[in-house]
């Protein structure tokens, strides 16, 4: 399979790519059956497990973006193709993402691996048999590349797929602050801040800041620089940015990775889309030059879109599968 995308002719537009796939199958559903996985820290995660599941199969880790859940189009049409194609799945909703807001102050962001560690550990040890893969859209794809760089030969992986990840945080912020008016950081502040007024009360000896505040930020990185930054232990939002990108992990990647990015991302900046000179050779590098923010929708006929990712993800870990053979 060719994995570099080619857009829809009745959509070539950026924005097109990202906003619209949404509403393409907004009735779709997928049966899954929760799981809540306690944490070594006393927190927990939850899982989201698809309920067409095999003995045998090989398994596949779902990571979501930024405020994403098991409801996130990209997330469930994932989910569903990889079952499709003989895959047992679940997705892991980060801290805070859940049905309900986690125990301890911490939440999850862009650099946070340690409870995909955790993860893929405890599934190692549930299914000794069974070849393990991971994809991750965006914030999930950072946080899944991050990790196969830091844990190189150990990360338990047989491969791995990042969609349109923000490799370089920093620059990325500056581009979804003003890119199309605005109108993807309100999205995602909106989000965010609904998400994190659940837990105020639990963050409270952690960070002075009450409701009244918290919805008065108005700017991605106002938020990052008061709430997810000295939340996890960073010196503000640049110190985050920059410790927590996985650009700098890329080369250390021993695991089999497909990178997939769209140049006209209007999420991500120049300097997030790897080049060659930046990846391991264990990387494949697909960029396209259009595809949006985790869209990538072709086809012929605008009544029956094609989602590329739900083709090129599983063909590519099938032909993992078949090196293990």
């Amino acid at each position: 399979m060719d994995y570099l995308f080619n857009s829809a002719w009745w959509m070539r537009n950026r924005h097109a790519q990202t906003i619209l796939p949404r509403f393409f199958r907004p009735l779709q559903k997928v049966p899954v059956k929760f799981e809540e996985l306690t944490t070594p820290d006393g927190d927990f995660l939850e899982l989201a497990w698809a309920k067409e599941q095999r003995p045998n199969a090989p398994l596949a880790i779902v990571l979501h973006g930024l405020e994403g859940n098991i409801n996130s189009f990209y997330a469930k049409g994932m989910l569903k193709a990889l079952t499709q194609k003989g895959f047992d799945a679940v997705l892991m909703h980060f801290r805070n993402c859940s049905r309900a807001a986690n125990r301890l102050p911490r939440a999850y962001h862009s650099g946070e691996t340690s409870d995909l560690e955790f993860l893929i550990n405890t599934l190692k040890q549930r299914f000794t048999d069974r070849p393990l893969y991971a994809v991750g859209f965006s914030l999930g794809g950072n946080v899944l590349a991050k990790y196969l760089g830091e844990q190189q030969q150990q990360s338990g992986l047989q491969g791995a797929a990042v969609i349109s990840a923000p490799h370089h945080l920093s620059s990325s912020c500056q581009v979804i602050r003003k890119s199309c008016f605005g109108l993807y950081q309100k999205y995602l502040l909106d989000r965010m801040k609904r998400s994190f007024s659940r837990k105020l009360d639990t963050i409270a000896d952690v960070l002075t800041i009450d409701e009244k505040k918290l919805h008065a930020i108005d700017d991605l990185w106002q938020f990052d620089n008061l709430i997810t930054a000295p939340l996890h232990g960073f010196k503000g939002a640049e110190d985050y940015y920059t410790k927590a990108s996985a650009q700098s992990y890329l080369n250390d990647i021993k695991t089999p990775t497909l990178l997939i990015h769209a140049k006209d991302d209007p999420m991500l900046s120049s300097q997030a889309v790897p080049n060659a000179s930046q990846v391991s050779g264990n990387v494949t590098l697909a960029v396209s030059e259009t595809g949006g923010h985790v869209g990538f929708i072709g086809g012929k006929n605008p009544l029956k879109p094609e989602f590329w990712l739900e083709q090129a993800v599983p063909h590519y870990f099938h032909s993992l599968q078949q090196r293990l053979k």
